[in-house]
């Protein structure tokens, strides 16, 4: 039988629980570098046309 440091156990327990909840919202909400690239690239498009209609 081993004795178990019941206050270290919880806080492992804890991190476990908060990398477990981190790797899910990585997947749920997390963008490639490719992602963030394209989509910055059609805002900066985006932005351009509409500054080019307003001069019109």
């Amino acid at each position: 039988m081993t004795v178990v440091n019941l206050n270290k156990f919880r806080k492992a327990k804890g991190r476990a629980d908060k990398r477990v909840e981190a790797d899910n919202n990585a997947v749920k909400f997390g963008r490639t570098k490719a992602q963030k690239k394209l989509e910055a690239a059609q805002a900066d498009k985006a932005r351009q046309e509409l500054d080019g209609k307003e001069r019109e």
